[in-house]
């Protein structure tokens, strides 16, 4: 549960803004909850961080409570949840990761290309850092399929490379890591997310910093 908590509360701030299928509004509110996701993620005392993100949850459900089948926001529910899941840590983080699971499920039911794929980023995510059976539902086997299918949406995407890089590493495969993660930081700034970028490159550095010492 260690590693799982660890790399959940780093998190899957993903999604550059929709290009279509929310409204005006909803665009607004997406815009709201990506930014508070990184303020909570990269910038409050790590003790603050899961009673915020149970507050930035229920700011989502309000969210989708006006456009309910909107992806985008179905998404960003679910990567609310598995970060909060990650600063919870411990078993009764699960229940959080298995709502997490549902939201991202949905969206890839409604659109697969929403937000660049992010769905596929994230519940790959979950999928080798959650324990396998009988605790939780993880799978290494479904997390690289995931991911993969990701990166065919979006192959130079800073998050999809990361995670997928995070992935490589814990399975030794070291030099593909390395590869992912030096697309990770070339990756092209996403506007408005200035603040996501930022933190998710210095983890992208800290783990090549990791990754090169393995491969020496």
């Amino acid at each position: 549960m260690n590693a799982f908590r660890t790399l959940i509360i780093a998190a899957l701030g993903c999604a550059a803004l929709p290009a279509f299928a929310l409204s005006e509004g909803g665009q607004t509110q997406l815009h709201q909850l990506q930014t508070r996701w990184a303020e909570i993620n990269y910038q409050l005392p790590e003790k603050q961080r899961e009673e915020a993100f149970g507050k930035l949850v229920t700011q989502a459900d309000a969210a989708l409570a006006g456009e309910p089948k909107a992806p985008e926001l179905l998404i960003w529910r679910g990567i609310i949840l598995s970060t909060q899941a990650g600063a919870k840590g411990g078993l009764g983080a699960l229940s959080l990761v298995k709502q997490a699971k549902s939201s991202l499920e949905q969206a890839l039911a409604i659109d697969p290309q929403a937000l660049a794929g992010s769905a596929y980023t994230s519940l790959g995510s979950l999928y080798y850092q959650v324990p396998g059976w009988p605790i939780g539902f993880g799978d290494d086997d479904e997390a690289e399929k995931l991911l993969k299918q990701a990166l065919a949406i979006n192959p130079d995407g800073i998050d999809p490379n990361y995670f997928y890089a995070d992935y490589l590493q814990r399975k030794k495969r070291y030099a593909e890591a390395r590869g992912a993660l030096q697309k990770a930081l070339a990756a092209k700034d996403r506007p408005g997310r200035e603040l996501a970028d930022k933190g998710r490159r210095a983890e992208a550095q800290a783990l090549l910093q990791q990754v090169e010492g393995k491969l020496k």
